[in-house]
């Protein structure tokens, strides 16, 4: 599905939870780089009158501002010599937020565009960067050249930086960052914590569950399954086939390993199951009736109710507000944690909800806009914020204030500390990420400690929830990761939604994807509420043949064979 992966991916499961809502969002996912980052030699903070200079930035998703007095902001600019003033996506779809831009002529310094970046490429609107790599190490470095040449666009030039998910040395992840059928931890505990690992165990657990309880320890009616279909993440609805057939979110399409064909995940037969089942539990008043009329907003508050048993979604999308607030309200003491389950469409196909070596999305990235008066400064900055002092600032905090060093040179946190971090005043006024600024994932370049406090294995499990705690033991895990399974990247074509997610209009496969992608917003909502689900499958099929679905996959097709030959080219394959 095109839009599950805007943000990437939006945080990676290396992102800490609780220092990712300090300077706004976080996103996808993308591969290691080369290279070492080197230190903060030659930053704009070398001024000689000391002046700090300022940038804007403007990132096409949902995120939360941070205070003009941010302690951590006023650390890094002290530093690097310079700071910038995000603003994030309000009010409207991220294609119409750039069309806005685009029309005026003006930008901000700094842009990733999300949903709409082909538009501002299309526009001339950002500065190409491979003049500048050169000058810039930690920039360079972060991908390899065969990386970099993936970013390049038709005209051969490079417009953006993929931001997110490029693991430095190894996976440390132990939070599953991604997409899952997710579960509340009190419902797991009162089946004695069994083995759920079919989509029909799963809604057979949460039906005897909410039949059993009905309702929180106040007296509220639980919720047992609701969806999400606001705009583009209803990816929460639709894409679910691939991985219930054992794929991993190629997003768009399934890749057939055997043949190396694509397949529409739309049309199979697990698809027609998935579908089937979900209208079968909304018959049976399982599935949230508000689902499909809720807005996003609307559901992150149903989320932090606790109310909500179960449901689809990517981690990115929901925990970083949920999980603080349902810390906040003492709902953890309740089991309303969410942990995922290892779901396939029958026990005999293995999983593939979680791949551990990242996915390079290039479809969107870091840019910088023709309206930038000092694209070198800008530059630097960004080579700063690589550096190994800002990155433990941006991750991690202040020494003695967010985290402690032991005689080891392990860093930890106190109970305090991780209060802290999940108080929005908290994060608005000290915690500054630059979230959607390449980062990094895995090891930190100390050698000792992971990059995040996610990731380092000791901080995690102290900082858990007593509930996910007690889950995880019971399962004989230790990480979320653990709980779903891993898998490697299937191979350097990984993901197509790189490619799909750059598609327009102007290709008989572009025009095709837009009118998919309309008709499954559409009609999906209807096959799940419809009372005779044959007649309403077989409307939907038909409508959707329409949009001559073969026009895409034939495109897609060209570009898995075109990135396939491009791997056996430079060795990789």
């Amino acid at each position: 599905m095109k839009k599950n992966q805007l943000t990437a991916l939006l945080l990676t499961a290396a992102m800490s939870v609780s220092l990712l809502a300090g300077c706004g969002n976080s996103a996808d996912t993308s591969t290691p780089s080369a290279g070492t980052a080197s230190g903060t030699e030659g930053s704009a903070a070398a001024a000689d009158d000391g002046t700090i200079k300022e940038f804007t930035a403007f990132f096409a998703v949902p995120g939360t501002e941070i205070n003009d007095d941010n302690e951590i902001q006023a650390e890094i600019a002290k530093i690097t010599g310079a700071k910038v003033k995000e603003t994030w996506l309000t009010g409207q779809t991220a294609q119409e937020a750039v069309g806005t831009m685009i029309a005026g002529g003006e930008y901000p310094d700094f842009i990733d565009g999300s949903d709409g970046q082909i538009q501002l490429y299309e526009a001339g609107a950002l500065v190409a960067l491979d003049d500048y790599l050169d000058k810039y190490p930690n920039i360079k470095n972060f991908y390899s050249d065969a990386e970099w040449d993936k970013v390049r666009q038709d005209d051969g030039k490079i417009y953006w930086i993929p931001q997110f998910g490029n693991v430095w040395e190894k996976d440390m992840s132990a939070v599953h960052g991604d997409e899952a059928f997710w579960i509340q931890t009190r419902v797991l505990k009162w089946a004695d914590y069994p083995e759920i690992k079919t989509m029909d165990q799963y809604f057979d657990l949460i039906e005897r569950y909410n039949e059993a309880n009905p309702t929180m320890e106040d007296g509220t009616a639980n919720i047992p399954y609701t969806i999400l279909c606001d705009d583009w993440r209803y990816f929460c609805l639709e894409n679910a086939p691939q991985f219930l057939d054992g794929h991993p979110n190629d997003g768009s399409v399934i890749v057939d390993t055997e043949t190396m064909k694509i397949v529409d995940y739309n049309t199979t037969p697990t698809a027609k199951r998935y579908f089937q089942k979900l209208n079968e539990e909304f018959q049976k008043g399982i599935v949230d009736p508000e689902s499909f009329t809720q807005t996003y907003d609307e559901y992150i508050a149903k989320l932090s109710t606790g109310r909500v048993l179960g449901m689809i979604d990517q981690w990115w999308n929901f925990a970083y507000s949920v999980n603080d607030s349902l810390k906040q309200q003492g709902l953890d003491k309740q089991g309303c944690d969410y942990v995922p389950l290892p779901i396939t469409i029958s026990e005999d196909i293995k999983n593939m909800w979680h791949t551990s070596d990242g996915a390079l999305n290039v479809a969107n990235g870091l840019g910088i806009t023709t309206s930038c008066k000092d694209v070198e400064g800008a530059l630097q900055f960004i080579n700063d914020l690589l550096s190994p002092e800002v990155l433990t600032l941006r991750n991690w905090g202040m020494e003695g204030a967010d985290y402690n060093v032991d005689e080891n040179g392990l860093f930890y946190k106190t109970e305090e500390m991780r209060v802290n971090a999940s108080d929005p005043a908290y994060k608005a006024s000290h915690l500054c990420t630059y979230s959607y600024f390449p980062n990094y994932s895995g090891m930190s370049q100390d050698g000792i400690n992971a990059a995040t406090p996610s990731e380092q294995p000791q901080e995690f499990l102290d900082g858990l929830q007593a509930d996910v705690r007690e889950c995880l033991e019971a399962y004989g895990c230790s990480t979320y990761v653990e709980m779903i399974g891993t898998n490697t990247s299937p191979g350097p074509w990984y993901p197509m939604y790189s490619y799909s997610n750059t598609m327009t209009t102007s290709t008989p496969g572009g025009t095709a994807w837009t009118k998919m992608g309309e008709i499954k917003h559409e009609y999906l909502p209807k096959v799940v509420m419809a009372s005779d689900f044959e007649s309403a499958w077989e409307e939907y099929l038909k409508v959707y043949s329409d949009c001559k679905p073969e026009d895409f996959l034939s495109e897609m097709q060209t570009e898995l064979d075109r990135r396939i030959q491009l791997a056996k080219d430079n060795g990789e394959y």
